[in-house]
C-alpha cells in the first residue's frame, strides 16, 4: 500500500463516483478503477459497493476512510515539517558573543531580524570569552560567535567574516585632570595606571604600540575579561580605561569618554561559524548577519 493508493481510494469515497475521482486526480478511469482493485485484494475485501450511477462504503471502507484522512494528513505534516526545516524555518541557533559585541548593536539587530524572519527557530544567546568561543563551535556546543579577532578565529574548520571595526576610546572619573582635553594622545597617558581587556590580539597590539609610544612609562594597573569590570574599575578612579568606542553608549555615574588619537589600530568584531554547517537555521542565520 503507497500513499497514492490512499489520494486514490479517498477521492474516490469523496466524489461517490470513479469517473469525477479519475477527473479529480488527473488520471484515467480504467486506471483508477485498476488501482482501487488492486488496494482491495491487498486488504482482502471490497471497500466500495458499485452501483450503476455511484459507489459507496462497505464498513471496511468506513473504516479505511478514517485511517486514510489520518495517514494522508500525518504524511503532508511530515512533509511540511521537512520542507520548513530545509528552509531553516525551524530548529535552533545557539549564538555566543564576547560582551563588547552587544554594545555595537550589530549582534541585537541580527537576532532581531532572523527572529522577525524566522520566528519558529529556537535562539540560544551565551555570553563567551573570544577564544571560547572557537573551541565550543568545533565541539558542537555553539553555531554562531560573535567575537574579536584573536588567534583562534585562523583555526582550520572555523570561518570568520569582519562585522565591525571602531576606534578605541579613553575612559576616566569626570574630575580626572585629562577632562579638560577634548582628544587624548598615548603620550599623555605616560604615567598613568592604566585598564586593559585580558591580553589577546587586538588589545595585545595596543599594549605593543602604547609600549612603543611611552617606554618605561607605561603603566598597565589592571587587566580584566569583562567589559563592566573595565568601566567600573575606571569609574571608581582606580585607572584610565581603553575601551572600544560603541562602549560610550554606556553611561555610568562619574565616567567620562575621549576619543584616543594618534593610534592606527582600531578594535573590531568578526562573525564566525563553521566552515561545513548542516543546519539550514543556522545557514540562514549567517545569511542575514553577513547582509
Amino acid at each position: 500500500m503507497e500513499l497514492r493508493h490512499l489520494r486514490y481510494f479517498l477521492a474516490v469515497a469523496e466524489e461517490g463516483h470513479f469517473g469525477r475521482a479519475a477527473e479529480r486526480l488527473n488520471i484515467v478511469q480504467p486506471a483508477l478503477s485498476m488501482q482501487i482493485k488492486a488496494l482491495e485484494s491487498e486488504l482482502g475485501g471490497a471497500l466500495f459497493i458499485r452501483t450503476s450511477r455511484r459507489v459507496e462504503l462497505t464498513e471496511a471502507g468506513q473504516l479505511m476512510l478514517t485511517e486514510a484522512k489520518r495517514t494522508l494528513m500525518q504524511a503532508e505534516y511530515a512533509r511540511q515539517t521537512v520542507a520548513r526545516s530545509l528552509r531553516g524555518e525551524t530548529g535552533r541557533v545557539r549564538v555566543g558573543f564576547a560582551g563588547n559585541a552587544i554594545f555595537s548593536g550589530k549582534m541585537t539587530a541580527d537576532l532581531r531580524e532572523f527572529h522577525y524572519a524566522y520566528p519558529d527557530v529556537e535562539l540560544v544567546i551565551e555570553e563567551m570569552a573570544p577564544q571560547s568561543q572557537v573551541d565550543a563551535i568545533l565541539a558542537g556546543q555553539l553555531d554562531i560567535g560573535y567575537t574579536p579577532d584573536n588567534s583562534k578565529t585562523a583555526t582550520p574548520g572555523i570561518i570568520a567574516h569582519p562585522i565591525g571595526r571602531w576606534a578605541f576610546l579613553v575612559a576616566f572619573v569626570d574630575d580626572h585632570p585629562l577632562a579638560s582635553h577634548t582628544r587624548i594622545s598615548p603620550e599623555q597617558l605616560a604615567g598613568e595606571a592604566l585598564i586593559l581587556y585580558e591580553a589577546h590580539d587586538i588589545h595585545e597590539r595596543l599594549f605593543l604600540l602604547l609600549k612603543e609610544r611611552m617606554g618605561d612609562r607605561l603603566n598597565i594597573a589592571q587587566r580584566s575579561s569583562s567589559t563592566l569590570s573595565v568601566l567600573a574599575i575606571a569609574a571608581a578612579g582606580l585607572g584610565v580605561a581603553l575601551i572600544p568606542a560603541p562602549l560610550e553608549q554606556v553611561h555610568i555615574p562619574g565616567l567620562t569618554y575621549r576619543p584616543l588619537d594618534d593610534i592606527e589600530l582600531s578594535a573590531n568584531l568578526m562573525l564566525i561559524s563553521r566552515g561545513l554547517e548542516p543546519s539550514a537555521a543556522v545557514k540562514a542565520f549567517i545569511r542575514g548577519a553577513k547582509g
